[in-house]
Protein backbone atom coordinates (compact mmCIF):
# COMPACT_ATOMS: atom_id res chain seq x y z
CA UNK A 1 0.00 0.00 0.00
CA UNK A 2 1.15 3.70 -0.73
CA UNK A 3 2.10 5.89 1.76
CA UNK A 4 0.32 9.58 0.99
CA UNK A 5 2.21 12.52 2.18
CA UNK A 6 -0.54 13.66 4.12
CA UNK A 7 -4.33 12.11 5.13
CA UNK A 8 -7.20 14.32 5.82
CA UNK A 9 -8.78 12.65 9.19
CA UNK A 10 -12.04 12.92 11.06
CA UNK A 11 -11.44 11.68 14.95
CA UNK A 12 -14.37 12.26 16.71
CA UNK A 13 -18.08 13.85 16.28
CA UNK A 14 -17.54 16.21 12.76
CA UNK A 15 -20.23 14.67 11.05
CA UNK A 16 -22.66 14.98 13.79
CA UNK A 17 -21.33 18.52 14.35
CA UNK A 18 -21.88 19.13 10.42
CA UNK A 19 -25.47 17.47 10.63
CA UNK A 20 -26.32 19.73 13.35
CA UNK A 21 -25.76 22.76 11.62
CA UNK A 22 -27.77 22.14 8.71
CA UNK A 23 -30.48 21.08 10.89
CA UNK A 24 -30.32 24.55 12.88
CA UNK A 25 -30.56 26.57 9.85
CA UNK A 26 -27.78 28.18 10.44
CA UNK A 27 -24.95 28.14 7.79
CA UNK A 28 -23.60 31.41 7.83
CA UNK A 29 -21.18 32.71 9.57
CA UNK A 30 -20.49 33.43 13.54
CA UNK A 31 -23.11 30.55 14.07
CA UNK A 32 -22.87 28.02 17.59
CA UNK A 33 -20.20 26.22 16.40
CA UNK A 34 -18.26 28.76 15.38
CA UNK A 35 -18.62 30.43 19.11
CA UNK A 36 -17.35 27.53 20.68
CA UNK A 37 -14.11 27.47 18.26
CA UNK A 38 -13.61 30.75 19.04
CA UNK A 39 -13.88 30.14 23.01
CA UNK A 40 -11.32 27.34 22.96
CA UNK A 41 -8.97 28.85 21.05
CA UNK A 42 -9.25 32.01 23.37
CA UNK A 43 -8.88 29.83 26.51
CA UNK A 44 -6.41 27.30 25.11
CA UNK A 45 -4.24 29.95 23.64
CA UNK A 46 -4.72 32.49 25.85
CA UNK A 47 -5.43 35.78 23.75
CA UNK A 48 -7.98 38.55 23.98
CA UNK A 49 -9.95 37.55 21.44
CA UNK A 50 -9.76 34.62 18.67
CA UNK A 51 -12.05 34.89 15.13
CA UNK A 52 -12.13 32.36 12.51
CA UNK A 53 -11.16 33.28 9.50
CA UNK A 54 -11.31 30.92 5.81
CA UNK A 55 -8.27 30.51 5.73
CA UNK A 56 -4.89 31.98 7.23
CA UNK A 57 -4.26 33.85 4.46
CA UNK A 58 -7.30 35.53 5.10
CA UNK A 59 -5.81 35.93 8.97
CA UNK A 60 -2.76 37.97 7.68
CA UNK A 61 -4.31 39.79 5.56
CA UNK A 62 -6.49 40.96 8.24
CA UNK A 63 -3.10 41.62 10.33
CA UNK A 64 -1.92 43.70 7.67
CA UNK A 65 -5.04 46.08 7.58
CA UNK A 66 -5.02 46.01 11.54
CA UNK A 67 -1.45 47.43 11.74
CA UNK A 68 -2.15 50.04 9.59
CA UNK A 69 0.23 48.91 6.95
CA UNK A 70 0.18 50.56 3.84
CA UNK A 71 2.02 51.99 0.66
CA UNK A 72 5.73 52.99 1.28
CA UNK A 73 6.16 51.13 4.41
CA UNK A 74 8.36 47.80 4.77
CA UNK A 75 7.68 44.41 7.15
CA UNK A 76 10.34 42.38 7.80
CA UNK A 77 9.71 38.71 7.30
CA UNK A 78 11.82 35.18 6.14
CA UNK A 79 11.92 34.45 2.59
CA UNK A 80 11.59 30.47 3.39
CA UNK A 81 7.82 30.77 4.11
CA UNK A 82 4.72 30.12 1.92
CA UNK A 83 3.99 33.04 -0.31
CA UNK A 84 0.44 34.10 1.73
CA UNK A 85 3.18 35.58 4.56
CA UNK A 86 4.06 38.02 1.76
CA UNK A 87 1.11 38.61 0.16
CA UNK A 88 -0.63 39.84 2.95
CA UNK A 89 1.38 42.64 2.89
CA UNK A 90 1.84 43.89 -0.58
CA UNK A 91 -1.77 44.05 -0.96
CA UNK A 92 -1.52 46.90 1.28
CA UNK A 93 0.95 48.53 -0.94
CA UNK A 94 4.26 47.26 1.54
CA UNK A 95 7.07 46.17 0.64
CA UNK A 96 8.51 42.52 2.42
CA UNK A 97 12.03 42.71 3.44
CA UNK A 98 13.37 39.22 3.27
CA UNK A 99 16.01 38.05 5.83
CA UNK A 100 17.63 34.64 6.50
CA UNK A 101 16.72 31.82 8.78
CA UNK A 102 18.74 30.06 11.56
CA UNK A 103 20.07 27.00 10.71
CA UNK A 104 19.11 25.54 13.41
CA UNK A 105 15.67 25.94 13.49
CA UNK A 106 14.97 27.62 9.99
CA UNK A 107 13.59 30.67 11.49
CA UNK A 108 13.52 34.00 11.57
CA UNK A 109 17.19 34.81 12.16
CA UNK A 110 16.38 37.32 15.30
CA UNK A 111 20.02 38.17 15.14
CA UNK A 112 19.63 39.98 11.35
CA UNK A 113 16.39 41.84 12.15
CA UNK A 114 17.62 45.04 13.65
CA UNK A 115 19.90 45.58 10.84
CA UNK A 116 17.37 45.22 8.62
CA UNK A 117 15.04 47.96 10.40
CA UNK A 118 14.91 51.25 8.04
CA UNK A 119 12.85 54.56 8.95
CA UNK A 120 9.95 52.95 6.71
CA UNK A 121 9.75 49.11 8.88
CA UNK A 122 6.14 49.11 10.20
CA UNK A 123 5.99 45.55 11.37
CA UNK A 124 8.17 41.97 11.64
CA UNK A 125 6.69 38.98 10.92
CA UNK A 126 8.13 35.61 12.23
CA UNK A 127 6.99 32.31 11.00
CA UNK A 128 7.20 29.82 13.18
CA UNK A 129 8.52 26.80 10.75
CA UNK A 130 7.59 22.90 11.56
CA UNK A 131 5.81 24.32 14.33
CA UNK A 132 9.03 25.30 16.08
CA UNK A 133 8.76 28.57 17.88
CA UNK A 134 11.15 31.53 16.63
CA UNK A 135 12.66 33.04 19.58
CA UNK A 136 10.01 35.87 20.49
CA UNK A 137 11.71 37.15 23.87
CA UNK A 138 14.47 38.94 21.38
CA UNK A 139 12.24 39.68 18.64
CA UNK A 140 9.74 41.89 21.04
CA UNK A 141 12.36 43.27 22.17
CA UNK A 142 13.63 45.06 18.84
CA UNK A 143 9.53 45.78 18.49
CA UNK A 144 9.16 47.51 21.60
CA UNK A 145 12.69 49.56 21.05
CA UNK A 146 12.00 50.56 17.40
CA UNK A 147 8.14 50.77 17.61
CA UNK A 148 7.11 47.93 15.51
CA UNK A 149 3.91 45.58 15.34
CA UNK A 150 4.75 41.79 15.60
CA UNK A 151 2.73 39.82 13.24
CA UNK A 152 3.05 35.61 14.08
CA UNK A 153 2.94 33.53 11.59
CA UNK A 154 1.63 30.46 13.48
CA UNK A 155 -0.15 28.81 10.73
CA UNK A 156 2.35 25.52 11.87
CA UNK A 157 2.26 25.94 15.38
CA UNK A 158 -1.08 25.10 17.22
CA UNK A 159 -0.31 24.49 20.32
CA UNK A 160 3.38 24.36 20.23
CA UNK A 161 4.67 27.20 23.15
CA UNK A 162 7.02 29.27 24.03
CA UNK A 163 8.21 29.55 27.26
CA UNK A 164 4.68 28.57 28.70
CA UNK A 165 3.28 30.70 26.43
CA UNK A 166 1.19 29.79 22.85
CA UNK A 167 2.75 30.49 20.08
CA UNK A 168 0.68 33.18 18.05
CA UNK A 169 -0.22 34.82 21.33
CA UNK A 170 3.05 36.79 22.29
CA UNK A 171 3.15 39.61 19.42
CA UNK A 172 0.63 41.99 18.82
CA UNK A 173 -1.20 39.39 16.30
CA UNK A 174 -1.14 35.43 15.78
CA UNK A 175 -2.84 33.77 12.30
CA UNK A 176 -3.45 30.02 12.46
CA UNK A 177 -4.13 27.77 9.67
CA UNK A 178 -6.75 24.95 9.98
CA UNK A 179 -5.69 23.81 6.38
CA UNK A 180 -6.25 19.89 5.66
CA UNK A 181 -2.07 19.46 5.85
CA UNK A 182 -1.97 20.94 9.37
CA UNK A 183 -2.46 19.15 12.59
CA UNK A 184 -6.23 20.54 13.61
CA UNK A 185 -7.90 20.87 10.34
CA UNK A 186 -11.27 21.51 8.85
CA UNK A 187 -10.11 21.88 5.15
CA UNK A 188 -9.64 24.87 4.25
CA UNK A 189 -9.77 27.81 7.47
CA UNK A 190 -7.85 30.01 9.53
CA UNK A 191 -7.90 32.16 12.75
CA UNK A 192 -6.63 35.57 14.03
CA UNK A 193 -5.42 35.64 17.43
CA UNK A 194 -5.94 38.74 18.76
CA UNK A 195 -3.35 39.61 21.33
CA UNK A 196 -3.80 43.30 22.03
CA UNK A 197 -6.93 44.36 23.98
CA UNK A 198 -7.04 47.73 21.75
CA UNK A 199 -7.19 46.14 18.35
CA UNK A 200 -10.19 44.18 19.11
CA UNK A 201 -12.91 46.19 18.22
CA UNK A 202 -11.42 47.23 14.78
CA UNK A 203 -10.61 43.53 14.24
CA UNK A 204 -14.38 42.32 14.73
CA UNK A 205 -15.19 45.07 11.89
CA UNK A 206 -12.49 44.81 9.46
CA UNK A 207 -13.62 40.55 9.43
CA UNK A 208 -17.26 41.66 9.19
CA UNK A 209 -16.55 44.22 5.66
CA UNK A 210 -15.79 47.12 7.69
CA UNK A 211 -19.22 47.26 9.84
CA UNK A 212 -20.21 47.45 13.56
CA UNK A 213 -22.49 44.32 12.98
CA UNK A 214 -20.70 42.09 15.86
CA UNK A 215 -21.48 45.63 18.06
CA UNK A 216 -25.15 45.41 16.94
CA UNK A 217 -25.70 41.79 17.48
CA UNK A 218 -24.32 42.40 21.12
CA UNK A 219 -27.16 45.56 21.38
CA UNK A 220 -24.15 47.92 21.44
CA UNK A 221 -25.32 49.96 18.53
CA UNK A 222 -29.06 50.54 17.74
CA UNK A 223 -27.92 49.42 14.10
CA UNK A 224 -24.77 48.90 12.16
CA UNK A 225 -23.21 50.62 9.41
CA UNK A 226 -20.07 50.51 7.19
CA UNK A 227 -17.36 51.87 9.58
CA UNK A 228 -13.99 50.84 8.32
CA UNK A 229 -11.96 48.97 5.25
CA UNK A 230 -12.86 45.37 5.77
CA UNK A 231 -14.09 42.35 3.73
CA UNK A 232 -15.81 39.19 4.27
CA UNK A 233 -13.46 36.67 6.16
CA UNK A 234 -16.06 34.83 7.70
CA UNK A 235 -15.73 31.20 6.88
CA UNK A 236 -19.45 28.79 7.08
CA UNK A 237 -20.91 27.42 10.30
CA UNK A 238 -19.97 24.54 8.38
CA UNK A 239 -16.92 24.97 9.03
CA UNK A 240 -16.93 25.41 11.95
CA UNK A 241 -18.53 22.69 13.28
CA UNK A 242 -16.00 20.74 11.60
CA UNK A 243 -13.51 22.37 13.42
CA UNK A 244 -14.99 22.12 16.85
CA UNK A 245 -14.78 18.65 16.44
CA UNK A 246 -11.04 18.56 15.95
CA UNK A 247 -10.40 20.76 18.10
CA UNK A 248 -11.73 18.30 21.20
CA UNK A 249 -9.25 16.09 20.33
CA UNK A 250 -6.37 18.94 19.56
CA UNK A 251 -4.16 17.18 22.45
CA UNK A 252 -4.80 13.46 21.32
CA UNK A 253 -3.48 14.57 17.60
CA UNK A 254 -0.73 16.33 18.92
CA UNK A 255 0.62 14.13 21.26
CA UNK A 256 0.30 10.85 18.04
CA UNK A 257 2.38 13.09 15.80
CA UNK A 258 4.77 14.12 18.60
CA UNK A 259 5.78 10.38 18.85
CA UNK A 260 5.75 9.31 15.02
CA UNK A 261 8.08 12.35 14.88
CA UNK A 262 10.62 10.88 17.88
CA UNK A 263 10.18 7.52 15.98
CA UNK A 264 11.36 9.12 12.98
CA UNK A 265 14.16 10.88 14.67
CA UNK A 266 15.18 7.85 16.18
CA UNK A 267 15.30 5.63 13.29
CA UNK A 268 17.37 7.90 11.10
CA UNK A 269 19.74 9.20 13.69
CA UNK A 270 22.64 6.83 12.37
CA UNK A 271 22.25 7.95 9.12
CA UNK A 272 22.85 11.71 10.60
CA UNK A 273 25.84 10.65 12.73
CA UNK A 274 27.51 8.84 9.79
CA UNK A 275 26.94 12.40 8.48
CA UNK A 276 24.70 11.12 5.33
CA UNK A 277 21.70 13.57 5.88
CA UNK A 278 20.94 16.19 8.59
CA UNK A 279 17.99 15.93 11.30
CA UNK A 280 15.55 18.20 12.82
CA UNK A 281 16.91 18.86 16.46
CA UNK A 282 15.21 19.26 19.59
CA UNK A 283 13.48 22.98 20.13
CA UNK A 284 14.85 25.59 21.68
CA UNK A 285 15.30 25.60 25.21
CA UNK A 286 12.14 26.72 26.91
CA UNK A 287 9.99 25.30 23.39
CA UNK A 288 7.55 22.96 23.09
CA UNK A 289 7.13 21.90 19.49
CA UNK A 290 3.89 21.02 18.12
CA UNK A 291 5.48 18.06 15.24
CA UNK A 292 3.82 19.49 12.69
CA UNK A 293 6.72 18.13 10.43
CA UNK A 294 9.35 15.84 9.90
CA UNK A 295 12.35 17.09 7.25
CA UNK A 296 15.68 15.49 6.72
CA UNK A 297 18.28 17.76 5.19
CA UNK A 298 19.98 15.64 1.89
CA UNK A 299 24.08 16.78 1.16
CA UNK A 300 22.66 18.39 -2.06
CA UNK A 301 19.81 19.42 -4.35
CA UNK A 302 20.56 16.16 -6.48
CA UNK A 303 20.62 13.77 -3.67
CA UNK A 304 17.50 15.19 -2.59
CA UNK A 305 15.80 14.78 -6.29
CA UNK A 306 17.36 11.10 -6.47
CA UNK A 307 15.95 10.49 -2.75
CA UNK A 308 12.29 11.98 -3.40
CA UNK A 309 12.05 9.43 -6.64
CA UNK A 310 13.65 6.65 -4.40
CA UNK A 311 10.84 7.33 -2.18
CA UNK A 312 7.80 7.03 -4.73
CA UNK A 313 9.34 4.21 -6.67
CA UNK A 314 8.87 2.38 -2.90
CA UNK A 315 5.02 4.15 -2.82
CA UNK A 316 6.07 6.83 -0.07
CA UNK A 317 5.48 10.24 -1.50
CA UNK A 318 7.63 12.80 -0.07
CA UNK A 319 8.32 16.08 -1.03
CA UNK A 320 10.05 19.07 -0.91
CA UNK A 321 8.91 22.40 0.49
CA UNK A 322 9.36 26.36 -0.36
CA UNK A 323 11.03 28.14 -3.39
CA UNK A 324 12.42 31.39 -1.18
CA UNK A 325 10.18 34.24 -2.12
CA UNK A 326 13.32 36.44 -2.64
CA UNK A 327 14.52 34.31 -5.82
CA UNK A 328 10.50 34.01 -6.98
CA UNK A 329 9.59 36.34 -10.16
CA UNK A 330 6.96 37.98 -7.72
CA UNK A 331 9.39 38.32 -4.66
CA UNK A 332 11.77 39.84 -6.58
CA UNK A 333 8.99 41.97 -8.04
CA UNK A 334 7.29 43.23 -4.92
CA UNK A 335 10.49 42.69 -2.21
CA UNK A 336 13.66 43.03 -1.78
CA UNK A 337 16.42 40.70 0.39
CA UNK A 338 18.06 42.08 3.16
CA UNK A 339 22.15 41.28 1.77
CA UNK A 340 22.44 37.61 0.79
CA UNK A 341 20.21 34.63 2.13
CA UNK A 342 22.81 31.77 2.14
CA UNK A 343 20.81 29.59 4.61
CA UNK A 344 17.37 30.04 2.85
CA UNK A 345 19.17 29.34 -0.45
CA UNK A 346 21.05 26.19 0.93
CA UNK A 347 18.14 24.84 3.05
CA UNK A 348 15.74 25.21 0.16
CA UNK A 349 17.71 22.86 -2.65
CA UNK A 350 18.35 20.35 0.41
CA UNK A 351 15.27 19.48 2.57
CA UNK A 352 12.40 16.69 2.47
CA UNK A 353 9.61 16.70 4.36
CA UNK A 354 8.41 12.34 4.92
CA UNK A 355 4.96 11.93 5.26
CA UNK A 356 3.14 12.98 8.96
CA UNK A 357 0.26 12.64 9.42
CA UNK A 358 -2.63 11.97 12.27
CA UNK A 359 -2.81 7.81 11.98
CA UNK A 360 0.11 7.33 9.96
CA UNK A 361 1.34 4.24 12.63
CA UNK A 362 4.18 2.83 13.58
CA UNK A 363 4.37 0.01 10.84
CA UNK A 364 4.31 3.32 8.06
CA UNK A 365 7.14 5.24 9.57
CA UNK A 366 8.59 2.15 9.80
CA UNK A 367 8.63 1.49 6.24
CA UNK A 368 9.37 5.26 5.86
CA UNK A 369 12.79 4.86 7.71
CA UNK A 370 13.75 1.61 6.39
CA UNK A 371 13.29 3.62 2.73
CA UNK A 372 15.36 6.17 3.81
CA UNK A 373 17.96 4.05 5.29
CA UNK A 374 18.12 1.88 2.31
CA UNK A 375 18.42 4.70 -0.23
CA UNK A 376 21.77 5.58 1.49
CA UNK A 377 22.51 2.13 1.54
Amino acid sequence: MKIPFNRPFTIGRELEYIAEAVKSGHLSGDGPFTQRCHGWLEQRLGCARALLTHSCTAALEMAAILADVGPGDEVIMPSYTFVSTANAFVLRGATPVFVDIRRDTLNLDERLIEAAVTPRTKAVVPVHYAGVPCEMGAIMDIAQRRGLRVIEDAAQALLSTWHGRAAGTIGHLGCFSFHETKNVISGEGGALAVNDPALVARAEIIREKGTNRSQFFRGQVDKYTWVDVGSSFLPSELVGAYLAAQLEHADEVTEWRRAAWRRYRGALAPLARAGRLELPGDPPEGSEANAHMFYVLADSLATRTRLIEHLRAAGILAVFHYVPLHSAPAGRKHGRAHGALPVTDEVSDRLVRLPLYYGITEQETGRVADAVRAFFG
